[in-house]
């Protein structure tokens, strides 16, 4: 599989992901509460990012090899990281309070986001391949 291509997959989850904090802060919030809104986003991201997975995976690239699937999916977690303390920085967030995302015992399932990104790829390659 080609990383590059893959990483055409990645920059669609940014749109998707500022759309979902977006749904999350103006309108789970005022219907389900704060307490349950940052979970349900989390849980609502990752089925994007999966769903783009498997949509948008075996369109642009040949899924070949495990291999390139675990790269891809390490890439991505690796950008999203980075993605999220660059821009999380830049808007005046200290590194502590970055890092209560990653802490689940918040509600925040940010891990699980994570978890989705880094799998998605290496479950796309065997689901299409026991489809064949």
């Amino acid at each position: 599989m080609n990383i590059l291509k893959s990483l055409i997959v990645w920059l669609c989850f940014i749109p998707v992901a500022i759309l979902n904090g977006g749904l999350r802060e103006h309108v789970l919030v005022k219907v389900i509460g704060e307490k349950l809104s940052l979970p349900v986003s989390g849980i609502v991201l990752s089925m994007c990012i999966f769903l783009m997975a498997w949509l948008l995976l075996p369109q642009i690239t040949k899924v070949r090899t495990s291999k390139d699937c675990w790269l891809s999916g390490i890439c991505w977690t690796f950008l999203t990281i980075v993605f999220e303390f660059v821009t999380g920085l830049a808007s005046g967030n200290s590194t502590k309070e970055l890092l209560v995302a990653y802490n689940p015992l918040t509600g925040n399932l940010w891990l699980l986001v994570l978890m989705t990104t880094l799998l998605s790829p290496i479950i796309v390659k065997h689901m299409y391949n026991t489809n064949k």
